[in-house]
């Protein structure tokens, strides 16, 4: 993210009498600082992060990072309720948000109960390199993943409509 150049558009849009009625929405990976989110806090309406895994090394081993700023960001954003939209990517047999439910569960149930939690099923459209020869979500492991997390938590969940 283009960070001031994103601060300079939400805020020319919250003060413009002809744009002032629009949303600023941010989608992110979440690996924006908490001083970066403080300078958006004013003008952002709402955030839509994406979770891949829970472990550190297993996000580490899937994008290259660990998740302890993006959980962080999470936490950050549900706390000044900003956090619109909670993402979940579950790909099989490589993700470990299904495995580590009852954590990420800890996560969600400390927020607050209308963010959205997103289900996305891994699929290879817009997908490079190694990630083309991991499995698709099928619709039934995804409604399997959305069984269990929903017996533990109440926040909306929302899943695909179709799976390609």
């Amino acid at each position: 993210m283009q960070l001031p150049f994103i601060v300079e558009l939400f805020k020319s849009i919250k003060q413009s009498t002809e744009l002032n009625h629009l949303t600023c929405f941010v989608d992110s990976n979440g690996y924006l600082a908490k001083d970066g989110w403080n300078k958006l806090l004013p003008y952002l309406d709402g955030a839509m992060i994406d979770l891949k895994a829970w472990s550190l090394e297993t996000h580490q081993w899937l994008v290259g990072r660990d998740n302890h700023r993006v959980i962080e960001s999470i936490k950050w954003l549900g706390k000044h309720k900003k956090l619109h939209e909670l993402r979940l990517l579950h790909i099989p047999n490589r993700s470990d948000l299904d495995q580590e439910i009852g954590q990420v569960a800890r996560l969600i149930y400390a927020l607050p109960k209308d963010v959205i939690v997103r289900l996305n099923a891994f699929q290879h459209h817009g997908v490079r390199g190694e990630a083309l020869s991991w499995p698709k979500c099928s619709q039934s492991q995804l409604e399997g993943f959305h069984r269990n997390l929903a017996a533990i938590i109440d926040n909306p969940i929302v899943t695909p409509s179709v799976y390609l």
